[in-house]
């Protein structure tokens, strides 16, 4: 079982960058894939960015990339979303996800992540 705890949300500006962390809890860290998921109020729950468990292999929403990056450092037990060039309609709250896993390429479907943190918001003005 591993707990995570996201953390760096905040109030910014459209065209401004905010870096997301999430650390986690226990000694198998590496065991896991990781990702980011995001919520809109009214919208469901929705895939933004995974990685596997050796930081090899990473996948993004199409509506994100180029502009996010994840990341992660086994060592500290933390993975990182940085968010570059935001947008208002990148406004969610954001949410850390983690599955016990050895595939090469990440899952990124929400029901496949067993893990959840509590969330943390971004909100991005015009």
């Amino acid at each position: 079982q591993v707990n995570v705890v996201e953390s760096g949300g905040g109030l910014v500006q459209a065209g401004d960058s905010l870096r997301l962390s999430c650390a986690a809890s226990g000694r198998t860290f590496s065991s896991y894939a990781m990702g980011w998921f995001r919520q809109a109020p009214g919208k469901e729950r929705a895939f933004v960015a995974v990685i596997n468990r050796s930081g090899s292999v990473t996948r993004y929403a199409g509506s994100v990339k180029g502009r996010f990056t994840i990341s992660r450092d086994n060592a500290k037990n933390t993975v990182y979303l940085q968010m570059s060039s935001l947008k208002p309609e990148d406004t969610a709250v954001y949410y850390c996800a983690a599955k016990m896993s050895d595939d090469y390429y990440p899952d990124v479907s929400v029901s496949d992540y067993d893990y959840w943190g509590q969330g943390t918001q971004v909100t991005v003005s015009t």
